[in-house]
């Protein structure tokens, strides 16, 4: 029997486990903590907090009026996706296309046309931009990288073009949403 031993545990090195055990033990966990898979090694973090619930919200609310979600496309939070063979991703926020929900289970897991994180303070910026490179590896068209401790948003089109939006600067969801759209004030309003 594997034993799961989490990444950031300092005294003890960690062991690795396979895909198959993590979906069996840590997909569906709920206990405060959201996990990743990263080449075997369990990657363990907070789960949001009431003012990233919020952000969440704004999304939501902004994205139910784009042409996207009345052609069916969805948003889900926290919804694993498995962006290489070595990695199992549950980006804060990804969007689906209508076709991708029609076929998305556990056995058919799709890339999200759009993922956003929320980047909290206990967040490890080398991890967040490794989650980058991959994220874009993997199919996903656009990234946004929310930094409520500033209330700036960083929009990745490729993991070398980002626009940064602050205050009444629109974040746009285009190529991959064209009609999606929110400014920085309005994600971060309470």
């Amino acid at each position: 029997m594997e034993a799961a031993i989490v990444q950031n545990t300092p005294t003890k090195k960690p062991r690795k486990i396979s895909l198959a055990t993590f979906l069996e033990r840590y997909s569906n966990m709920e206990d405060g903590f959201k996990y990743e898979y990263n080449q075997g090694i369990i990657e363990k973090t907070k789960t949001m907090n009431q003012d990233q619930a919020l952000i969440e919200d704004a999304l939501l609310r902004a994205f139910i009026t784009t042409q996207f979600f009345k052609e069916g496309g969805a948003i889900f939070f926290e919804k694993d996706i498995k962006t290489s063979l070595e990695h199992l991703r549950r980006p804060d926020v990804a969007i689906f296309t209508a076709k991708q929900t029609r076929v998305m289970s556990n056995d058919n897991m799709q890339i999200p046309v759009w993922v956003a994180e929320v980047i909290s303070e206990s967040d490890n910026i080398n991890r967040v931009n490794k989650k980058l490179d991959e994220y874009f590896n993997a199919g996903v068209k656009v990234v946004w990288h929310i930094f409520p401790e500033n209330k700036t948003v960083y929009v990745y089109t490729a993991a070398d073009e980002v626009q940064i939006c602050r205050g009444e600067k629109m974040c746009s969801g285009s190529p991959a949403i064209p009609d999606f759209g929110i400014t920085a004030k309005h994600i971060f309003a309470k």
